[in-house]
């Protein structure tokens, strides 16, 4: 298959869902580390007003932010390795090649992540948000979420920026599935594409098994010799 625009915005995509797919990671890594390996997501917090100090009471399982790096990684490497394959066959074989079974693997792929990065994306937004719904509950002089991260946390937790990663990690699980959702269309339509190009002669609905001599009018055919 020719280069075409398609398979370059496709390539463009795959960078961008890597880099999405770092950031999330990344992002829930951080806010793990600030909170002693903890994860907050639809944590519960208190206040001591005596001392100004938040601390954190409850926190959900560590297997949960596990899950969402887990996600994430999986799918930057995934697009990792469809671009290195990219350009390897672009520059080695100065085109890209890839047939039917190879364009399904791929939309079996999209769909997958798809699926997983719904559900770790809704993770992020109803797990901030029962945090923050906490934060503000408990936290009598904080009227936004982000204004806790100016606050001084119980040591030796440290709630700086925490609001930011969380906000950082979800915003980036969503264009991850926008890219990725982008993706399944593109290769759908170059799948498309190329059964078209590779139609037979005789329509689409022609035997591909049978030659162009054999499907001539039997009453064209020549005569044979006596």
């Amino acid at each position: 298959m020719a280069l075409t625009v398609l398979l370059l915005v496709e390539l463009g995509l795959y960078a961008s869902c890597f880099v999405c797919g770092i950031v999330t990671a990344a992002s829930i890594t951080i806010v793990q580390g600030n909170f002693g390996g903890r994860c907050i997501l639809y944590g519960l917090v208190n206040y001591n007003a005596t001392m100004s100090l938040i601390g954190l009471q409850s926190s959900s399982s560590s297997s949960l932010c596990y899950f969402v790096s887990a996600i994430s990684v999986m799918a930057a490497v995934v697009c990792f390795s469809l671009s290195l394959y990219l350009l390897y066959s672009l520059c080695i074989d100065g085109e890209i090649k890839r047939g039917r079974i190879w364009m399904n693997l791929t939309v079996a792929v999209c769909g997958a992540f798809l699926f997983f990065l719904l559900i770790t994306g809704c993770m992020l937004k109803i797990g901030r948000d029962s945090l923050c719904s906490s934060v503000l509950q408990a936290v009598s002089n904080v009227t936004r979420c982000e204004d806790a991260q100016t606050k001084n946390w119980v040591s030796p937790l440290k709630g700086g920026r925490f609001y930011d990663n969380l906000h950082k990690a979800e915003t980036a699980v969503w264009v991850s599935f926008f890219f990725w959702l982008i993706i399944g269309v593109l290769v759908i339509i170059q799948r498309r594409q190329s059964l078209g190009s590779k139609t037979p002669a005789g329509g689409l609905f022609s035997d591909p098994g049978v030659t162009a001599a054999e499907t001539e009018p039997f009453f064209n055919n020549p005569a044979r010799p006596q």
